[in-house]
């Protein structure tokens, strides 16, 4: 189990909100000389990704990976204030990389990914949810706010 969730962290995450970026900057004709203050989203975004990550193994049963979803709803952690913890810890690592970089087409690159992110949630993973976790889903969805976390933590035996 261990190794699927490494796998898929190395296969998503790192590849998205590494690599990718990382290569675009490296090769991007329009890059100015960017800013240090770019060190603060991306430090902040990665702690959240791999809290999200740690939860997804641990109370999910699971891995962030599409093929090997978590097999209870996660409601632990950050996933307590916002329904999707992980994606907004990867737009800030993806911020964090364009001010560090000066990157405008790293900036183009965050906003596609954002609205992925979007269209593969409402498409796919929150009627799968909805399939899979039924009640639970709806009691959690109708408490927790999908994008803007909220400042009550949600605890579903209240």
């Amino acid at each position: 189990m261990f190794l699927r969730a490494l796998l898929a962290f190395l296969m998503v995450p790192v590849v998205v909100a590494g690599i990718v970026p990382f290569t675009i900057a490296l090769y991007d004709p329009f890059k100015s000389t960017g800013s240090l203050a770019g060190i603060f989203p991306l430090a902040i975004g990665m702690a959240i990704l791999l809290w999200c990550v740690r939860d997804f193994y641990v109370s999910g049963k699971g891995t962030l990976a599409p093929w090997d979803p978590p097999n209870n709803l996660v409601t632990v952690g950050l996933y307590r204030f916002v329904r999707n913890p992980m994606y907004v810890g990867v737009i800030l690592i993806l911020s964090g990389w364009a001010i560090l970089t000066g990157s405008p087409i790293v900036v183009g690159f965050a906003l596609f990914m954002s609205t992925a992110f979007f269209f593969r949630v409402k498409m796919h993973e929150e009627p799968w949810a909805e399939r899979i976790f039924a009640a639970e889903w709806q009691n959690y969805k109708d408490n927790v706010p999908r994008w803007l976390p909220q400042l009550k933590a949600y605890y579903p035996e209240q």
